[in-house]
């Protein structure tokens, strides 16, 4: 199998998850994609995260109306894309646990 390089762009925790996942399942390189896909979905979300902690879900539109903060749709589409891309390639069973690897998908809450 050839090697993945992990995006620089991605943050260190986010490319200690994938190098975690690397490590414990065996894939098809076009996988390895996918699992970046996610990665930047997740991050995405978590940049969407911090704004809203920082300014708060509500804004006031110029007439003087609370709507959304746009960070929501953000962030909310950006949890939907990550899971999308993980739900879909475990439930395919596109990851198969390696022979030395010690997580179960039966055991994931």
């Amino acid at each position: 199998m050839t090697e993945h390089k992990v995006p620089g762009h991605l943050g260190t925790e986010t490319r200690r998850w994938i190098d975690g996942i690397l490590e414990d399942f065996t894939r098809k390189s076009h996988h390895f994609k996918i699992l970046v896909k996610a990665a930047e979905a997740h991050e995405r979300g978590e940049e969407a995260r911090k704004i809203l902690k920082t300014e708060g879900i509500v804004i006031t539109d110029r007439f003087g109306t609370k709507k959304a903060h746009p960070a929501v749709a953000i962030e909310r589409d950006a949890r939907v894309a990550f899971t999308c891309f993980l739900a879909g390639d475990f439930a395919l069973g596109q990851f198969a646990p390696s022979p030395q690897s010690h997580f179960r998908l039966d055991t994931v809450t």
